[in-house]
C-alpha cells in the first residue's frame, strides 16, 4: 500500500473505542485520509435470543437497547470528529457482524481493537470477530492493545519478516509508516534468515527507507512472545506482521505466533492475511 486514503473504522461500546476513533482521525490527518465510522455489534435479539421465551414486549425491549448502543457510539464518534471534514459516519450494518468483512473491500486500512474479555461489552461481537474479519476480508488492519491507550503509531517499527505471502503484503501495508519512521526495525528467524533480510533491506531501500535487520537465531517453536519480547527491547511502538490461518469446519484456525500476538499485544499491530 504504497497511500493511505480510506481508513474504515469499527465502532462498538467497549472502553477503547473512544481511543479508536482518535487515532483513525490522527491518522486522516496526517495521512491526508478519510475516516468512514462503521458501527459493528450483534444485535441484541442475537445475543438475547433465549429471552424471546419469555414476554412479549421483550422485542421492543431489545430493540431499544441497540437503538441506546447506537445512539452511544455516535455521540462519542461525533465528540471526537468534532466537525472534521475528515471523519464520516456509516449506519449500522444490517446483518452485522458477518457483512463488515465485505465492506472493508473498500477501504485501505481498518483501524480495530484487541478483543478485552474483561469488558462488558466485549459480549457485544462474536468471540472470533477479529480473525475471521482478517482472514475472510484479507485487507491491512491496525489492532489496537485493549490493555492501555495509544498515543503514537510507526515512530520506531518492528517487522516480523519470514518469506512468505503474508508478511509480503505486511510490509507493502506498512510502507506509510515506514517511510515516515526514525527507526525501522527487521527480524527474522532461522537457519537462513540473514539472506532474506538482506533482501528485505534492500526492497526498502528501493522505497527510500533504511532499516535495521536482526537475526533472532534458530525459529521457535511459537514466535508470539519472542516478537513481542523484541518490540519491547526495541521501544516499537508498532508491529508489522503477517497473519496466518484458516477456517475448518466453522471455526477459525490461527497460527501460534498470531494468536498469542491477538492475545498478548501490548503495542499497535499492522496485520494482513
Amino acid at each position: 500500500m504504497s497511500s493511505l486514503r480510506s481508513i474504515l473504522l469499527h465502532l462498538d461500546n467497549t472502553a477503547r473505542a473512544a481511543d479508536r476513533t482518535r487515532l483513525a482521525r490522527s491518522l486522516a490527518e496526517a495521512f491526508d485520509a478519510h475516516v468512514v465510522g462503521q458501527p459493528c455489534t450483534l444485535s441484541a435479539l442475537t445475543r438475547f435470543a433465549y429471552a424471546l421465551q419469555g414476554a412479549g414486549q421483550i422485542v421492543e425491549v431489545l430493540e431499544a437497547m441497540d437503538r441506546e448502543g447506537r445512539d452511544r457510539m455516535h455521540a462519542g464518534f461525533a465528540a471526537v470528529a468534532a466537525g472534521s471534514s475528515r471523519m464520516h459516519w456509516s449506519e449500522p450494518l444490517p446483518d452485522a457482524p458477518w457483512s463488515f468483512a465485505r465492506r472493508a473491500l473498500y477501504a485501505d486500512l481498518m483501524i480495530l481493537g484487541q478483543r478485552d474479555p474483561k469488558d462488558p461489552a466485549d459480549a457485544e461481537l462474536p468471540a472470533d470477530f477479529l480473525p475471521s474479519l482478517l482472514i475472510e476480508s484479507g485487507r491491512p488492519a491496525l489492532i489496537l492493545p485493549s490493555a492501555n491507550s495509544v498515543d503514537t503509531v510507526g515512530q520506531t517499527v518492528l517487522v516480523a519478516w519470514k518469506e512468505t505471502r503474508e508478511s509480503a503484503r505486511a510490509v507493502t501495508a506498512a510502507l506509510p509508516w515506514l517511510r515516515r519512521a526514525r527507526a525501522v526495525h527487521l527480524l527474522g528467524y532461522g537457519d537462513a534468515v540473514q539472506d532474506s533480510l538482506d533482501a528485505l533491506k534492500g526492497f526498502l531501500q528501493t522505497h527510500g527507507i533504511v532499516a535495521m535487520a536482526h537475526a533472532g537465531g534458530p525459529e521457535p517453536d511459537e514466535a508470539g512472545n519472542p516478537l513481542l519480547s523484541a518490540a519491547a527491547d526495541l521501544g516499537a511502538d508498532l508491529l508489522v506482521m503477517g497473519c496466518y490461518g484458516h477456517s475448518r469446519a466453522r471455526e477459525w484456525v490461527l497460527g501460534g505466533a498470531t494468536r498469542t500476538v491477538l492475545g498478548s499485544m501490548t503495542l499497535p499491530v499492522l496485520m494482513v492475511h
